[in-house]
């Protein structure tokens, strides 16, 4: 649940998880928190396409590591630390839809 404050046309000037004077209690799902969240139904696109754009920028992160374009300890320390937690947590992912493991096989 969110408390919301609106400007005077109704559009949601400030979302919070607190309590705020003349806040108004809407649920998550609401449509005016989504659309203010840009998780529109009619869907704009943007977090999709940006989505898809991180991680081609990843791709070409490792590429550029790949072909010694640059090292990763090039990067600054924050970058670093999210390009590691991001690989950690695809190969996470990749590894739980791994349903055979390792072991390639046939029976």
């Amino acid at each position: 649940m969110f408390h919301v404050l609106r400007n005077e046309d109704g559009s949601i000037a400030s979302l919070s998880r607190a309590e705020r004077p003349g806040g108004e209690l809407l649920s998550d799902e609401h449509p005016d928190i989504q659309a203010f969240l840009g998780h529109t139904a009619s869907g704009s696109g943007f977090g999709e396409a940006d989505a898809e754009f991180v991680r081609v920028l990843e791709d070409l992160i490792d590429t550029l590591i790949i072909k010694n374009v640059i090292r990763h300890t090039d990067l600054p320390a924050a970058a670093q630390q999210k390009i590691s937690k991001r690989k950690g947590l695809r190969n996470r992912m990749q590894g739980a839809l791994n349903l055979l493991g390792g072991d390639q096989r046939i029976i």
